[in-house]
C-alpha cells in the first residue's frame, strides 16, 4: 500500500511539473513574436489603409482603392504595388 501511495504522489508531482513547464514554454514562445513596424508609413496620395499583413522582411497594406502595397520592413520604402480588379 505504501508503494502505491508513493507512486501516486510521484505521478502527481510529475504531472504538475509537466503542466508548469508547458505553460512556461507557451509564454516564452508567444512573447517573442511581437511584430515591429516603422513609426510612420508613407501611403500614396488619397490611399487609406484597410488591412496590414506582416511578413519576415516585409509588410503589406491593403488600401481602399483596391491595391496591395508591399513595403520593406527595415527601411519602410515601397517594394511593390499590386492592383486588384
Amino acid at each position: 500500500m505504501r508503494l502505491l501511495r508513493r507512486m501516486v504522489m510521484l505521478l502527481t508531482a510529475v504531472m504538475i511539473g509537466g503542466v508548469l513547464v508547458t505553460f512556461a514554454l507557451i509564454v516564452i514562445r508567444l512573447s517573442d513574436r511581437t511584430p515591429t513596424l516603422p513609426d510612420q508609413i508613407e501611403l500614396p496620395d488619397g490611399a487609406k489603409a484597410q488591412a496590414v499583413t506582416i511578413g519576415n522582411n516585409w509588410f503589406a497594406v491593403v488600401t481602399d482603392d483596391n491595391r496591395i502595397l508591399i513595403f520593406d520592413k527595415t527601411t519602410g520604402k515601397q517594394r511593390q504595388q499590386i492592383s486588384l480588379d
